[in-house]
């Protein structure tokens, strides 16, 4: 049997699988595939060398092979920071405004994505099945083919496909683009990011999409598909029973004081429409005065990407906000917002699902979101809690039973707030089971199976959700 070749920009080592959460869902998913693999997934090591040696760290555990490499520091500002983060994110995510071109930041990715292939090349054995993951790594194939491979490699990207109209604005994008060609499958999360990629190619480049998904172009033909990731729901239902999330559960249950909770968790990114939620919560509490005192709103934002100006921004953006909206709301005894920027582990996580009335997951644009799938995970089938989801994350395509909305609009937010907060509970119980149903039967490892068999020579499967939501939420910016 092939081994399978895991290639990202971080490794998640691998970890005993507990209640505890340690290990994330995609982490777990692709350890498991490794070890069935007997496979070795490879990336930095987080680390950085004054010099790039190309020394590699190998360890093994519990089955499974990593391998890293130490970046040096201006690796990681131009690659990491500056093209991957200051550059592709913004603008994946349909944020063209914020989006930085630096000819710097352009050589950096091209220098660490040819310094992972020189590494990681002498590696792969001849059957082996590469699969390289994320944005930050979009032309290794194309290197790595450059050395010689001739082994079926794969691409996921995790995060959209913008528009054409606005991929054309990133400097030497036909470059990019073009250098996907050297893979055999690309993976996408959404029908939505599928088609977006399929009208570049035929627009931009004159290529042809088959019906199948089959890419032809210049001499190369390449299977795309999208394969939406999902949660591993088996254990996320486990942690949200565990002790750690009863414990986490009671707390805030005690905390409220009785009062209805409404929770939101992301990263602290411009993406995840964090500021206007805030202002979708002020609305609510502006227009419905028999709420206030009655429900809380808990926001969990731990802080990331701090080497990237635009999310200290953001921070003092809602610290702003969130302390504007309690001065102007709040009571001696009680406060509209809690807002707190530290993470938990997935148990207590599950925990505070689970005591929430409501989930808050307005993302302004969102490759999938694996929240939404979460809160349905954690919750308690005979009395569910209510997602209200953002139509503009790659999780509606398959949660058409959320209430979904536009999250620029304050007044959806605060109308989608009242209607969960009044919902009956069997309307709850109903929404919810028709809900729980792609989120058990697409979940991660379902996820990993389908591109794997894909990638090693089978025809990928068109999820059902997908066929039946193909037209699913409009975007605000057609493609």
């Amino acid at each position: 049997m092939s081994r399978l070749i895991v290639i990202s920009n971080r490794v998640s080592a691998p970890k005993p699988r507990s209640a505890d959460g340690a290990q994330g869902g995609l982490a777990v998913a692709l350890t498991a595939a490794l070890r069935e693999y007997r496979g070795l997934w490879f990336g930095w090591s987080g680390e950085t060398a004054e010099e790039f040696t190309g020394q590699i760290n190998i360890q093994r555990y519990d089955g499974v092979t990593t391998a890293t490499v130490d970046l040096e520091a201006q690796d990681v500002e131009e690659y990491y920071n500056g093209y991957a983060n200051r550059t592709l994110w913004p603008l994946f995510h349909y944020r063209i405004d914020l989006a930085e071109y630096d000819r710097s930041f352009g050589t950096g990715y091209e220098r660490v994505n040819e310094r992972f292939s020189e590494t990681v090349a002498p590696l792969i054995e001849p059957d082996d099945l590469v699969w390289v993951h994320d944005y930050h790594l979009i032309p290794l194939g194309q290197q790595l083919r450059q050395r010689g491979l001739k082994n079926r490699i794969g691409f996921f990207l995790h995060i959209p496909w913008p528009p054409h109209r606005l991929m054309v604005s990133l400097p030497f994008h036909q470059r990019l683009v073009r250098s996907m060609l050297a893979y055999d499958l690309i993976g996408f999360q959404t029908v939505e990011w599928l088609e977006s990629f399929h009208h570049y190619i035929t627009r931009e480049l004159g290529g042809t999409v088959d019906a199948d998904g089959t890419v032809r172009l210049e001499g190369r033909t390449v299977q795309t598909a999208a394969f939406p990731i999902g949660i591993d729901d088996e254990e996320f239902e486990a942690a949200a029973a565990s002790h750690q999330a009863h414990e986490a559960q009671e707390t805030l249950h005690r905390s409220v004081e009785g009062k209805k909770l409404i929770i939101g968790v992301d990263r602290l990114d411009y993406s995840k429409g964090l500021a206007e939620r805030f202002h979708g919560y002020r609305r609510f509490l502006e227009e419905h005065e028999d709420w206030r005192g009655r429900v809380s709103f808990l926001q969990i934002a731990p802080p990331s990407r701090g080497e990237v100006h635009t999310y200290e921004h953001i921070r003092e953006e809602l610290d702003e906000l969130s302390g504007r909206i309690n001065g102007e709301f709040a009571d001696v005894d009680w406060v509209p917002i809690r807002y707190v920027n530290r993470g938990y582990p997935r148990a207590a996580l599950a925990g505070f699902y689970r005591a929430s009335q409501v989930g808050l997951v307005t993302p302004l644009r969102d490759g999938m979101n694996l929240v939404a799938k979460e809160y349905v995970a954690a919750q308690d089938p005979a009395d569910p809690g209510v997602l209200i989801l953002s139509r503009f994350a790659g999780a509606a395509h398959q949660m058409g039973e959320a209430l979904l909305i536009n999250p620029y609009s304050k007044d959806e937010i605060s109308d989608a707030i009242r209607q969960a907060l009044d919902m009956p509970k069997a309307e709850r119980v109903r929404r919810w089971e028709t809900l729980i149903d792609p989120v058990r039967r697409e979940d991660v490892l379902a996820w990993r199976h389908t591109f794997v068999a894909a990638l090693a020579g089978g025809a990928p499967p068109v999820s059902e959700t997908e066929i039946e939501t193909a037209t699913g939420p409009e975007s605000p910016v057609a493609a």
